[in-house]
Formats: structure tokens, sequence, C-alpha cells
């Protein structure tokens, strides 16, 4: 199953959720920053794409200041993806079997770009947690020490959570409180550990 949602919208807590109840989580955010580690090809690409300017001083990304490039240049992005994109793509089917291999109840990859990647049919059905746009932005802000402007750069960098809900099959709004959020999680787990056939 694919789980998905805008930025700040609550997916990292979904994800627990189904964790806490059986279920196999495929990190893609943990996968992206494994693809950027020193001596990892991903990493010698985005220096030859941009520069020694994204690196720390021992040689590691620095993912604040390229992350601060990238919202504000819808160009280096697209680049930054389409490096990125792929070797998480590979990196998500090793773990996809290896999670297959522990026979969970149920195998949840969690990832942000779900849509934006493509690969979204291959993760059928698709769960995107969605909270409303005025509560996205102040939880964002909040979570990341942002201002309102550097907020929404963020949430305009993705898809439009409005968008995403159109294509998905489930949708837990996480608006309500934690309460709310676990009966609406409950349901999808038990039609898809226990009434699907």
């Amino acid at each position: 199953m694919g789980l998905t949602g805008g930025i700040a919208c609550g997916k990292t807590t979904v994800a627990k959720m189904f964790e806490r109840r059986g279920a196999q989580i495929i990190d893609a955010d943990g996968l992206a920053r494994r693809v950027v580690e020193p001596g990892h090809i991903g990493l010698s690409q985005l220096v030859d794409a941009f520069g020694k300017w994204i690196l720390t001083a021992d040689g590691r990304l620095d993912r604040e200041r390229l992350a601060s490039h990238i919202f504000a240049h819808p160009e280096a992005r697209s680049i930054l993806n389409g490096i990125t994109h792929p070797l998480i793509a590979e990196e998500s089917q090793n773990a996809i079997i290896d999670a297959l291999e522990q026979a969970p109840p149920l195998v949840v990859y969690d990832a942000a770009l779900l849509f934006e990647s493509g690969r979204a049919d291959g993760f059928r059905p698709v769960v995107v947690v969605h909270v409303d746009p005025t509560t996205q932005v102040k939880r964002l802000m909040q979570r990341d020490g942002l201002s309102s402007k550097q907020a929404q750069q963020r949430i305009d960098a993705q898809m439009p959570v409005s968008e995403k809900m159109g294509y998905a099959d489930y949708l837990v709004d996480n608006s309500a409180g934690l309460a709310d959020t676990r009966v609406q999680v409950e349901r999808i787990w038990e039609y898809m550990v226990h009434d699907r056939v």
C-alpha cells in the first residue's frame, strides 16, 4: 500500500499508527537520505550537478542549504529529482523484497513524493493524509521554524494536496486530532488486512 500526503499533514504520524498494528513501513525519506550519503553515487552526481557548495566541511550533503536552493529554484528541484528518484526507486524495490520475505500483514510504502515521482500505481491502494491549507502552513512553520513565506514555498514545491486527494484510494483527514485519525486508520487496516480477498 502507498502512503503519501502534503508536507506537514501528518503522514509520518499515520505511518506510525499502521506500524503499531503490525505493518512493515518502508520510509522513502530514509532511502532518500541513504542515496546521498558519502561514498554513494547519488552524492557525487549531486556535486557534479550543483557544485561543492552543497557539502558540509566534512564532505556530507548540507541538506538545509540544498533545500533552501531547490525550494527557491524549480529548475534545480527538477535536476535533484532526476538524480535521486531513480536511485530511491532502486533502493525501495530492494526494501520491498526484504519486507515481503518477512511476511507482515501489510507493507506500507511511505513517500511524500509518491505521485510526483510517477510511481503511485505500483503501490495501490494509495492513502493520502491531508489537513486544511491553513493548518498545513501553521504546522510546517512550527515544525521547521520557518516563516510563512518559507513554509508556503515548500508547500508549493509539491503537488497540491487537493490534487493528491483526487488520485487517492483512501483519505485520512488529520485535522481533527489523533483519536479521529486513529479511527480512520483502523478502518483502512481492517479492510486491507481482514476484509480484502
